[in-house]
């Protein structure tokens, strides 16, 4: 960097307008300087769960964040989509050949079925809180209710479960109450978007783990649902060479409850 250039980090981020595979837009920002790095969020989320982890990361890489369809700035979809798609016109949009993929929950299964569609554009992959596509969720009431509320778009309730069963640290929390304001604003918006998500035939990565060949961290909360712990065993297990790492005091929003931690391991992580 030049002498008195001022810090990519502290320059704010360029926010664009990705046009979307068959029709909308998706909002992207784009900051700091080095090797790329694309950030998922989760469902129910937007790219505002980064908030914290961003300035950390652009001090050593390019970083995009970007709303996914229908959820915070994106337009809402009209017409089956996919997510992998979507994905892909990010990178397309930006000029991007290969990135590193970090992900969130329903963003890290994203990545990893990108991984395993495009393998040669994918340089490393971070699963924070990640789902996987092919996995069988064990039966519970507060998950039948949660699933049944997106279902029957009963958005209040909807709202309501996602703070108790994924933010269970409650609001007094670090990151609280943009957890909350984020959940609110996007309850409704979500099962719109997950009504038009198509999943692809034969999209199924969890048997396919063991062909992804890119460097994965996987990284969960101690305070995360327990099925969270389950998957991330099953990830590091089955894919060649992951590592694992279990952070304290953290819930699924983790990026906003302990973005220290979680940037350092990203920092030590990513190419």
């Amino acid at each position: 960097m030049r002498p008195n250039s001022p810090d990519p980090a502290a320059v704010p981020p360029h926010a664009v307008r990705v046009p979307a595979p068959g029709g909308g837009r998706l909002w992207a920002a784009r900051g700091g300087t080095g090797s790329p790095v694309v950030l998922l969020h989760g469902a129910g989320m937007d790219s505002r769960l980064w908030d914290a982890v961003v300035p950390g990361l652009a001090r050593r890489h390019d970083v995009i964040r970007y709303d996914a369809r229908g959820l915070g700035h994106s337009t809402a979809p009209g017409k089956p989509f996919s997510d992998v798609e979507d994905l892909r016109a990010v990178l397309d949009h930006f000029g991007l050949r290969q990135a590193a993929l970090v992900g969130l929950s329903m963003g890290g299964e994203t990545a990893l079925d990108f991984a395993l569609t495009h393998p040669e554009r994918v340089t490393a992959l971070a699963l924070v809180g990640a789902s996987v596509s092919g996995h069988a969720w064990p039966e519970s009431p507060e998950l039948t209710a949660y699933a049944a509320s997106r279902r029957e778009r009963e958005t209040a309730i909807l709202a309501e479960l996602e703070l108790t069963i994924w933010a269970a640290m409650g609001r007094t929390a670090p990151g609280g109450e943009l957890i909350e304001t984020m959940v609110a604003s996007n309850a409704e918006r979500r099962v719109v978007s997950e009504q038009h998500c198509v999943v692809s035939v034969g999209r199924d990565a969890e048997p396919r783990l063991g062909d992804i060949a890119a460097p994965t961290l996987v990284v969960h909360g101690d305070r995360d649902h327990p099925e969270i712990a389950v998957i991330a065993g099953r990830l590091v297990a089955d894919i060649p060479g992951a590592r694992g790492e279990t952070i304290p005091d953290a819930d699924h929003y983790l990026p906003l409850r302990t973005p220290e931690r979680l940037t350092e391991l990203l920092l030590a992580h990513l190419p």
